[in-house]
C-alpha cells in the first residue's frame, strides 16, 4: 500500500483539533465555513479523535464530521481524515489489545455513519501492556477487511516505529513538534527513523498549543475550562519564563512582516522535507476562516533566519513538560 500522504497532501495540513476540548462547542455554521476554507486553502489531511469533545462522551468531533459530511458529500473524497482511538474514554487509558483496537474502530465508524471513511486509524497513545506487534496485526485485520485504509502511529518513539514498520506499512507519525518541541530530532531519534523507512511525520501543535502565536500575555487569559491551563508550560514561574521565548520570536516575525503563527509554521515544515530529511506537515488547529487562511499563508524562511531560529531553541530553557505527570505518562517521546 503506497504511502496515503505522499503526494496527496496540501502545503500545510489542517487539524480539526482546534475544535477539540473547548469550554464551549463551536456552531456548526462557523465550524463548516471554517473547514471548507481549510479544504479550498489545500489543507486536506483533517485530523480528530474519538475521544475529542467534551465529557461526558466526548466523541463530539466525530459527530460534527458526520454532520458535515451529510451537508457537503462532494467533500468526503477530497479530505484524508486521520483519526486516533485506542483509548479507553471513561478512564483515558490506552487500549492496544486486539479487542479495545477493535471496539474503537467500529465506535467511529458508528459515529460517521458512512458519511466518511478513515483513511488513517492510529492508536492515540501506546498501549505499554501489549506489544507493539500486536496492536499492528488487529489493526492490519481492519486494513484487510477494508475498515480502515491505512495504519498510522501518534507519540512514539524510534524503536517503536522500527517494530512497527516491520508488521505493517505505517502511513504517518503523528508527534509533537514546534519551536519548543523538538525531541523529535535527536540523534537516532523519530525524525531520523522516518527518514530512513519514508515516513511522513504529521507535526501537532506547531504552535505550541497557542502559546508562541503570541496571543496571551498573561496566564489567565487562557479561557476558563481549557485542558491547558493544566499543563506545565502554562502554570506560574513557566509561564513567564517561557514567554521570553515568544518574545524572541516575535522579533524575528516583525522583521519577516508576517505573523508568528506563520513564522512557528514555516519553521517546522523547514525542518524537514529536504535530502535526508523526512516529509513533516504541520497541523496547526483553528476555529476561524481567518485563522486558517493565515495558517495557509507560505511564509519561506532564508538559510540565516532559520539558523537563527535554531540558534533561539538551542539557547532556549523550556520550563514544564510538554502536558503534565497524567499526561506525560503515555509518551513515549
Amino acid at each position: 500500500m503506497p504511502h496515503l500522504l505522499s503526494h496527496e497532501i496540501g502545503p500545510i495540513g489542517f487539524g480539526l483539533m482546534g475544535f477539540t476540548w473547548r469550554p464551549t462547542e463551536t456552531p456548526d455554521s462557523l465550524a463548516f465555513a471554517t473547514m471548507r476554507t481549510a479544504l479550498a486553502c489545500g489543507s486536506n489531511l483533517w485530523n480528530t479523535g474519538e475521544f475529542y469533545g467534551n465529557a461526558p462522551t466526548m466523541t463530539q468531533n466525530l459527530s460534527l464530521l458526520r454532520r458535515y459530511f451529510t451537508q457537503y458529500p462532494e467533500d468526503a473524497s477530497k479530505v484524508i481524515l486521520s483519526v486516533k482511538g485506542g483509548m479507553d474514554i471513561p478512564t483515558f487509558t490506552p487500549r492496544g489489545d486486539r479487542e479495545g483496537v477493535r471496539n474503537s474502530v467500529e465506535n467511529c465508524l458508528r459515529l460517521l455513519d458512512g458519511k466518511k471513511k478513515i483513511d488513517i486509524f492510529e492508536c492515540a497513545r501506546v498501549d505499554k501492556s501489549v506489544p507493539i506487534e500486536v496492536t499492528m496485526e488487529a489493526l492490519k485485520e481492519l486494513v484487510e477487511e477494508g475498515k480502515i485504509g491505512g495504519i498510522g502511529l501518534s507519540e512514539v518513539g524510534a524503536e517503536t516505529i522500527r517494530r512497527a514498520a516491520k508488521v505493517v506499512k505505517i502511513a504517518a507519525v503523528e508527534v509533537e513538534v514546534s519551536l519548543w518541541s523538538t525531541h523529535i530530532f535527536t540523534p537516532g531519534g523519530v525524525a531520523e527513523t522516518c527518514a530512513e523507512l519514508g515516513i511522513p511525520i504529521v507535526a501537532y501543535s506547531p504552535l505550541g498549543m497557542g502559546f508562541l502565536t503570541g496571543q496571551w500575555r498573561e496566564a489567565n487569559e487562557v479561557p476558563e475550562g481549557d485542558r491547558r491551563r493544566g499543563y506545565d508550560r502554562f502554570q506560574g514561574e513557566n509561564w513567564g519564563e517561557n514567554m521570553r521565548i515568544v518574545e524572541k520570536l516575535r522579533l524575528v516575525a516583525e522583521r519577516k512582516q508576517c505573523s508568528l503563527a506563520q513564522v512557528c509554521i514555516a519553521w517546522v515544515r523547514q525542518r524537514g522535507n529536504g535530502e535526508g530529511k523526512p516529509v513533516i506537515i504541520p497541523l496547526p488547529g483553528a476555529t476561524t476562516e481567518e485563522r486558517v487562511r493565515e495558517n495557509n499563508t507560505v511564509v519561506k524562511l532564508t538559510e540565516e533566519e532559520m539558523r537563527e531560529l535554531d540558534g533561539i531553541v538551542e539557547k532556549a530553557e523550556v520550563k514544564g513538560g510538554r502536558y503534565n505527570a497524567r499526561g506525560a505518562a503515555n509518551l513515549e517521546g
